[in-house]
């Protein structure tokens, strides 16, 4: 069992950044692959960023390619997204997604999820 915990989300004006976190427990994070997810209202939810369970190969979605980073401590338990040049079309509640083995795209191969952070960003 992995608990998932979001953090880091708010509001900001277009250009700016944030960066969320996921803190998750249990002893087995690092065998996990961790990604965020985002839904924005009346839109199903999509894949923003996923990274392996070393850490060691990332994928990002086109639209957010050169603008977010995302990155894991396995020490630590906790994984982070680094949002930089938000725009508006980035408000969506965030969601911190683990599942055992490879790093997917598909938002129902992921076993675990957090509550979610709410990301708005102003015009």
């Amino acid at each position: 069992q992995v608990q998932l915990v979001e953090s880091g989300g708010g509001l900001v004006q277009a250009g700016g950044s944030l960066r969320l976190s996921c803190a998750a427990s249990g002893r087995t994070f690092s065998s996990y692959a961790m990604a965020w997810f985002r839904q924005a209202p009346g839109k199903e939810r999509e894949l923003v960023a996923a990274i392996s369970a070393s850490g060691a190969n990332r994928y990002y979605a086109d639209f957010v390619k050169g603008r977010f980073t995302i990155s894991r401590d396995n020490a630590k338990n906790t994984e982070n997204l680094q949002m930089n040049s938000l725009k508006p079309e980035d408000t969506a509640v965030y969601y911190c997604a683990a599942r055992p083995g490879g790093r997917s795209v598909d938002p129902y191969e992921y076993d675990y999820w957090g509550q979610g952070t709410q990301v708005t960003v102003s015009s």
